[in-house]
């Protein structure tokens, strides 16, 4: 990609992006040197971001993870790495080494990690959803914000240049106004609805647990939580909304300019329709409506989300598709002049329907938004001083993404309809829901 191709700015659909008046001169290397790179999280989904950076050609400098047989091929693959259980010690020692941090940990600890390497002015890269909850997603903005930092979500469908192009099919006005959007997801693949488990079995040798728990309310270990079904507790994870919404309803947000609701300062509502929540563990399927006010010259539109096996109704599908023709996951945009449905999760492919009428459309040119050189080099690039803003960075979109899929989750754990406040961030009439917009971290953890 050359050079010229990322100067261009586009300030259509709420997305800013930065032109430095002298990039380079505000970090300690120059473009196209080698970031010094530091992973929280090396094992898992951390040791494939740490393949993908480091198969870019950067440096990785520190590997942190609190458990040592799932972060072990990392370790062995880059033994010059200097190696850490506790992100916070490694700052300690490796601040003045590094220019980015990548953070890939269990979603309750995203924001603690990435809010502590912000503020020391580093780079970051945040495995999606960006927190575990609203008031950490509206800090992670402010802190973003403040320190002028490149930024960046882990929902790497915005770097396909096809999702870019349905999000203009969209503004362009090819379907007319959207009205509905409907999303479903596969999810979850993990056991949900469980209560907590009663044994206690001794810990691993290979983890640490205090440090895996960090900000979160202390209990014992269990392999219920650790490696991958944390995402089904609530004091760990978002459950299927949180783990596949940044990701299926990330096209049909930014299309419909959804985020903009809350640049606006203006009220969303939710309600939501579940197998039962006991305080524990997300529940096994959900049903979640937003309703969605007038925004940026666009009319008002209800979202629906399906997991846990529940899809839309068949009556709000066009001809062509069917309930038994639908994928696993998906979404649906219904406009007053056709159609817009992408199947899979992340909008890599879609098609305008019904098919007789949009028959030989042709998607125009990317012009309101720039051409992708991929989701990571997207970062990269911006890291090394390219003017250009990652898509998904926290200030002008991730964090607000991050709080509408979030908002599904409120409505589930309070157990009623959710009228939020977006200009003041909190709940209408629910002052009980204040714990659960920002709650208090463990002692000895702090943001």
């Amino acid at each position: 990609m050359k050079r010229r191709k990322f100067i261009k700015s586009a300030m259509l659909g709420g997305f800013a992006f930065l032109v430095l008046r002298n990039p380079k001169s505000a970090w300690s290397y120059q473009a196209n040197n080698k970031l010094n790179m530091a992973f929280v999280g090396a094992g898992g989904q951390g040791g494939g971001l740490v393949g993908i950076f480091s198969g870019m050609g950067e440096n990785v400098v520190a590997l942190c993870d609190v458990d040592d047989r799932r972060a072990a091929d990392s370790y062995k693959r880059f033994p010059n790495a200097k190696k850490f259980k506790d992100f916070r010690k490694m700052f300690d020692e490796t601040a003045n080494e590094i220019d980015v941090v990548v953070v890939s940990t269990p979603d309750h600890t995203h924001a603690i990690a990435s809010v502590a390497a912000m503020k020391l002015g580093k780079h970051v890269y945040c495995e999606k959803p960006l927190t575990w909850s609203i008031g950490e997603a509206r800090l992670m903005r402010q802190v973003a914000l403040e320190k002028k930092v490149v930024t960046q979500m882990g929902n790497q469908g915005t770097g396909d240049n096809n999702l870019r192009r349905a999000v203009q099919v969209v503004w362009s006005g090819v379907i007319g106004q959207v009205r509905e959007i409907h999303v479903w997801s596969n999810r979850p693949i993990w056991p949900q609805g469980l209560d907590r488990p009663k044994e206690t079995p001794p810990v691993p040798e290979y983890l640490d647990w205090d440090l895996w728990i960090g900000p979160a309310p202390f209990r014992p270990y269990h392999h219920a939580y650790h490696p991958f079904a944390w995402r089904g507790w609530v004091d760990f994870g978002t459950g299927a909304l949180g783990d596949m919404g940044c990701h299926t309803m990330n096209m049909p947000v930014m299309a419909c300019k959804l985020h903009d609701t809350i640049v606006e300062g203006k009220t969303i509502v939710v309600e939501a329709e579940h197998s039962g929540y006991n305080g524990e563990s997300y529940p096994k399927w959900s049903i979640v409506c937003y309703y969605f006010p007038e925004r940026s010259n666009l009319p008002s539109l209800t979202l629906t989300w399906y997991d846990g096996g529940k899809k839309p109704p068949a009556d709000v599908l066009p001809e062509g598709l069917s309930l038994d023709k639908l994928p696993e996951s998906g979404a649906l945009l219904v406009g007053t002049k056709g159609y817009l449905y992408s199947p899979g999760d992340y909008a890599f492919s879609w098609q305008l329907l019904p098919a007789d009428q949009f028959k030989g459309f042709q998607p125009p040119e990317l012009t309101m938004l720039p051409q992708s050189p991929g989701h990571h080099r997207e970062f990269v690039l911006a890291c090394k001083g390219e003017n250009i803003k990652p898509l998904s960075n926290f200030v002008d979109y991730a964090a607000y993404l991050t709080e509408i899929v979030l908002l599904g989750n409120l409505a589930i754990r309070l157990g009623q309809k959710v009228v939020w406040d977006t200009k003041r961030g909190r709940v209408i009439g629910n002052p009980n829901a204040e714990p659960l917009v920002m709650r208090p971290y463990r002692e000895g953890w702090k943001l």
